[in-house]
């Protein structure tokens, strides 16, 4: 057996790593371009030290620069050590053996960094035995050892079993234990709750600081998440286009920002921007009655049906922006697909404008389709590449054969300047366009056909703050000035608070909770509501401790 996990080897607060006068610089298309820009680090013992930035500020070019991986780049620096130890004389050979050894990255998309076709019992192993002299059987105790560390249930079992086989946060915690296999002075944890349910989430930036605590660790904390930072950070630097423009401690930058960036960062949290919808006594624009989805999975004798949406009873009042939230797998996507009649329900009726539009005539499904549109989460995926920005717009309009080729274009014209982006971007090629850019288009061409309805499938989740906070703010907006109804699934509960009229929670593919939001987020009835709620990030850092009073759901 390997020795303690204790690390004991230098005292708290002792630093870890320290740099000065960083440089990145890449050459690409005959071009040199400077990524990241004379920057300072010091992260010490038990610190976690959150490096804070939006898409493209140099973060990730930075942890990249640390870990000796960028070949395509020159990395220049005054000093740049961990524990001593220069980085900048190492070959590569010698920063390959540091890695996992010294210093350990725990990436973004867990699926993505594990190997699909080996278990995760022998990628542990292999990691071990690749920096230790240790027996098979040693280093296999070791990763139950792990596995028990980050809280996989049954780990001896388990241990043989593949990525595809656990959960997006059972994965994300075998990779924070493959992290710190090999006592590690610094963990580089580069966006690792972005992709995670705001449960998940809590459990893993929970475990984090246990570790942090247990361990010793320090932790560079990569993100563009401010409620993350708010709870655990204790130091901050803020880089923005390659460079730190603010740092100090976590305390001093969050409530008494000075760089005018810092103050825009934190502007971008959730408000309040919804105005609640009046409701007239008449029938509901959308309503759904008893909503079944099954899907079959697996084959043979170990095929079964799931239930994705059991039994669902939602409506939707004219003007009004109703949530649907609850966690991966919970049935808000499938629901979501029935709404827009891109799926039957197994069960069950749905009424458009008091019409039944469930599995009626073509003419009504065509009804429905024209006055209910999507906007979907991926704005990389959802367009086109091939087509231009005025074609993809105008799509809905030709399959609908709806005007003359003119006047889709002024229509295309029309709904740009409706959405912030300018006719003459219609030209253009969706690569050509940034994230947020992207989902302002996919908004525009769900508003092509003027529906009464949008329903907004997480349209904001892979979207930087700012960003995020333009889509909202134009999503209102076009609520107040058109009229429309808004069905808004999401799994960032903070946000959804200060934008709904009401709020629904799913749970294994039933509508556990719905009311009025404020009613909801106050007075939460059913458990696996309150447990929603309490994993929410704190807004403010007076409000940090969320760890800590988070509620479990134990039923």
């Amino acid at each position: 057996m390997m020795a303690s996990m204790e690390n004991t080897s230098a005292p708290q607060n002792a630093v870890v790593l320290d740099v000065k006068g960083l440089t990145v610089t890449l050459t690409g298309e005959g071009r040199r371009h400077r990524v990241v820009d004379d920057i300072d680090l010091v992260v010490r013992r038990g610190e976690v030290f959150a490096l804070l930035g939006e898409s493209g500020s140099g973060k990730s070019m930075t942890a990249r620069a640390i870990m000796g991986l960028l070949d395509d780049g020159d990395v220049e620096a005054s000093t740049m050590s961990l524990s001593g130890t220069d980085l900048l004389s190492l070959s590569a050979e010698q920063h390959r053996r540091l890695r996992g050894v010294r210093v350990s990255l725990v990436m973004q998309d867990a699926l993505s960094a594990l190997n699909p076709v080996l278990s995760i019992g022998e990628q542990i192993i292999d990691l071990i035995r690749a920096h230790r002299s240790i027996g098979r059987r040693a280093a296999e105790a070791r990763a139950v050892e792990l596995l028990t560390l980050v809280g996989i249930p049954t780990p001896d079992k388990r241990v043989h079993d593949y990525p595809h086989q656990f959960s997006g946060g059972q994965r994300q915690r075998i990779l924070i234990a493959m992290a710190i296999a090999l006592d590690p002075d610094l963990i580089i944890a580069d966006e690792p709750t972005t992709a995670l349910d705001v449960t998940v989430q809590a459990q893993i930036l929970d475990l984090l600081l246990s570790l942090r605590e247990r361990l010793g660790m320090g932790i560079l904390l990569i993100t563009h998440d401010l409620g993350v930072v708010m709870e655990v950070a204790d130091q901050v630097a803020v880089m923005r286009t390659g460079r730190i423009v603010e740092s100090g401690s976590a305390d001093e930058v969050l409530t008494k920002p000075q760089h005018p960036y810092t103050v825009q960062l934190l502007n971008s949290m959730p408000r309040d921007v919804s105005a609640a919808a009046e409701d007239d006594g008449g029938a509901p624009i959308l309503e759904g009655r008893g909503l079944e989805r099954t899907f079959r999975s697996g084959s043979g004798r170990r095929a079964h049906r799931v239930a994705a949406v059991a039994g669902v009873d939602l409506e939707l009042r004219q003007g009004e922006i109703l949530a649907v939230v609850g966690e991966s797998g919970s049935g808000k996507s499938t629901l979501a697909r029935m709404l827009v009649g891109l799926d039957s329900p197994d069960a069950g009726t749905l009424r458009y404008r008091d019409q039944d539009v469930t599995k009626g005539r073509l003419r009504d499904r065509k009804i429905l389709r024209r006055g209910v549109q999507m906007v979907f989460q991926d704005p990389y995926l959802s367009l086109n590449p091939r087509m231009t920005v005025q074609q993809i717009i105008a799509e809905p309009l030709a399959a609908t054969h709806t005007g003359t080729p003119a006047t889709r274009r002024a229509r295309v014209a029309e709904l740009l300047e409706l959405v912030g982006l300018t006719p003459e971007m219609g030209s253009r090629f969706p690569h050509q366009f940034s994230g947020g850019q992207r989902q302002r288009i996919g908004i525009a061409r769900a508003l092509a056909l003027d529906p009464d309805v949008l329903v907004c499938d997480e349209p904001v989740s892979a979207l930087d703050v700012s960003i995020r906070a333009q889509i909202i703010d134009l999503l209102c907006d076009l609520r107040e000035r058109l009229g429309m109804s808004i069905v808004f699934i999401a799994h960032d509960l903070s946000l959804v608070r200060h934008i709904a009229d009401r709020v629904a929670v799913m749970y294994l593919g039933n509508l556990v909770e719905i009311g009025d939001t404020e009613e909801v987020y106050r007075r939460p009835e059913h458990p696996y509501t309150r447990s929603l709620l309490s994993a929410i990030p704190p807004q403010t850092r007076a409000d940090r401790g969320m760890l800590a009073r988070r509620t479990r759901l134990t039923a």
